[in-house]
């Protein structure tokens, strides 16, 4: 076999950025070129951007598509590139990838398997392929060959997995490519950031390089594309059930071109990073490219001092932290359309003022621990942070329902609803220094308090983005331990202090959250198994009850009450702000997990719970 130079290239793509996903692309190659590269491959549907959801469905976006196809093959003179874009045949939609050799088209390799779990919906844009078929297809005049295809270059036989191809098990056209003796397998992907993702994956190619005896290259998309879901920008390359090569993840630059020697040795691998780690710099890449591509100027957050929004808080000075690290200050400030000079030597931190105001809004309610943890974490990221109460707001309002339904509002009788005027009487003013600003509003709720309904619609909820609704409360909160020490961010050791509080009832009413759920710890265990691996309230019970310890009531009681909430409180999940997702899971119904807003709530099922 030759020994040849390949490459990955991972692109930040965007939907109907025409021009600027061209010339990413364009500029990739130039760089491939320019490193001797002879094969370069880039990730799936790198010419339209992945989430480009019911685009995909219309007539003239794949005809685009492929006209931006044509514009890109004169760019390709010496080298071969496969780069992945939509074809439509007649009513059906195919995700494909086109290969180019020397400036010649040379055909189309057809998705074979559609991703049809969790945030992944390609059953209704696209048709699978059919193995081994192969049919013309007209392009510029040329019919060129499009289907289950492979490709020779210099004395090497490769063929492709793309993406979901790869995860069918004794399906997977890898066992075919095989037969066919290929040397090389590349597999272009659009494959979602989740924590811990990574680990998987290389187990798996690694893996496929030994069954199939050949090397196999993965590349992936980067960057949070289009809102939502946010791809790490890998590029692997394994041989004999081991690693080759590996770039680092989740870059904060355009486009990524990380090369290999087609040789069965160690080359560039870059580590697997924990979890926590994970976690910020996908978030601080997510936050990065939401508030650039939404030509926003900046974030406003409603700074409790409590554990969600000071998470939040950190995840945006991190991402002007590691933005600045990784491309330098003008470079950062460039990319977000910002006009900043710094002032001090310390253009990080006021730059972290220019981008992120922070408001604590107090109530009677309230206690001076959670406003010395909100100034503190405010001061030390470098934040604006302002202070104010809203009593005079809330007592407007109770006034007002109190004289028109004839009697006075008690904790006794009216708590919900005492609780929730506070929450939702700092939504206009916190929305109203975000449209003073042009900022995006920051939600804090998170993936627990989704579960079970813990949070006020129209309060806490507000927001144009929810950063951390996808993770749950239990890893947010060890987190802040991690964050403190490996972060290097001492305002968070106010925070680390106190116990996680709604504080919307009175001080001598001492409220916690765990006090009106039950411990996050316990949730987490229950939303696994019910939301992620869709077991019903026996099976939980059943496999909960030796593992958490508890006595078979208290257990039961939980259980029930996760079930019950989780059923009345669909219709808040609903309406929550766009969120990443980060995790395994999340339970957002327009990504991962759709449920029915009005149900029986599992009437049956928990009757079942007392039988036993």
């Amino acid at each position: 076999m030759a020994a040849i130079k390949l490459a990955g290239a991972t692109v930040n793509q965007t939907p109907l950025d025409w021009k600027g996903n061209l010339d990413r692309i364009l500029q990739a190659i130039q760089e491939a070129k320019s490193e001797r590269v002879e094969i370069l491959c880039f990730p799936e549907l790198a010419i339209t951007g992945y989430g480009s959801e019911d685009l995909f469905l219309s007539y003239w976006y794949p005809q685009k598509a492929l006209a931006q196809l044509g514009k890109l093959i004169p760019f390709c003179k010496d080298i071969t590139v496969a780069v992945g874009l939509p074809v439509r045949i007649q009513d059906k939609v195919y995700n494909t990838v086109a290969v180019i050799e020397n400036a010649e088209l040379k055909g189309f390799v057809a998705k074979q398997f559609m991703a049809i779990d969790g945030v992944h919906y390609e059953f209704r844009w696209f048709t699978p392929w059919e193995a081994n078929q192969v049919i013309d297809f007209e392009f510029e005049g040329k019919n060129i060959p499009l289907g289950d295809l492979t490709f020779h270059h210099r004395g090497i036989h490769y063929g492709f997995e793309i993406c979901e191809d790869a995860w069918r098990g004794k399906v997977r056209p890898g066992y075919r490519l095989r037969d066919r003796k290929v040397d090389l397998i590349f597999n272009p992907s659009a494959s979602h950031f989740a924590m811990g993702k990574t680990a998987e994956r290389k187990e798996l190619f690694e893996y496929s390089s030994e069954i199939f005896n050949c090397y196999y290259c993965y590349v992936n998309l980067l960057g949070n594309e289009a809102g939502r879901m946010i791809f790490d920008g890998e590029i692997l390359l394994t041989k004999s059930g081991k690693t080759v090569g590996r770039n680092q993840l989740l870059s904060f630059r355009d486009f990524q071109v990380f090369h290999f020697e087609l040789e069965d040795k160690a080359q560039n691998i870059a580590p697997i990073h924990p979890k926590e780690w994970e976690f910020v710099q996908a978030s601080a890449l997510g936050l990065f490219d939401y508030l650039r591509k939404s030509k926003s100027n900046g974030f406003v957050l409603s700074l409790s001092g409590g554990a969600d929004s000071s998470t939040i808080a950190v995840l945006v000075a991190e991402m002007v932290r590691r933005g600045i690290k990784e491309l330098g200050l003008n470079e950062f400030v460039k990319k977000l359309e910002l006009s900043f000079s710094p002032k001090s030597d310390n253009p990080e931190k006021e730059l972290v003022g220019r981008l992120l105001t922070t408001a604590y809004q107090g109530t009677k309610n309230s206690s001076i621990d959670t406003f010395q943890s909100a100034k503190s974490l405010a001061e030390s990221l470098g934040a604006k942070f302002y202070s104010w109460t809203i009593d005079d707001e809330v007592n407007s309002y109770t006034t007002k329902i109190e004289t028109a339904i004839g009697r006075k509002l008690t904790w006794e009788q009216d708590d919900i609803t005492l609780q929730n005027i506070q929450a939702r009487a700092r939504s206009p003013i916190i929305w109203m220094l975000a449209n003073l600003k042009n900022a995006l509003l920051l939600s804090t709720s998170n993936r627990s308090e989704g579960d079970v309904g813990y949070t006020t619609m129209d309060g806490d909820t507000s927001g144009s983005i929810s950063p951390i609704a996808a993770v749950d409360k239990h890893f947010i909160l060890q987190w802040l331990q991690w964050a403190e020490k490996n972060l290097d961010r001492p305002g968070l050791s106010y925070v680390n202090s106190l116990t996680p509080t709604a504080e919307l009832r009175p001080l001598e009413r001492t409220q916690t959250d765990e006090k009106d759920l039950m411990p996050y710890a316990v949730i987490v265990e229950i939303e696994r198994l019910a939301i992620r691996d869709k077991r019903s309230p026996m099976d939980i019970f059943l496999l909960l009850n030796d593992e958490l310890g508890l006595e078979q009531t208290v257990l039961k009681d939980y259980i029930k009450k996760f079930f019950r909430l989780w059923s009345r409180n669909q219709w808040k999940r609903e309406r929550l702000a766009p969120s990443f997702h980060l995790d395994e899971f999340n339970v957002d119904p327009k990504t991962w997990y759709r449920f029915p807003i009005l149900s029986g709530g599992f009437a049956e099922e928990l009757e079942l719970l007392d039988q036993i």
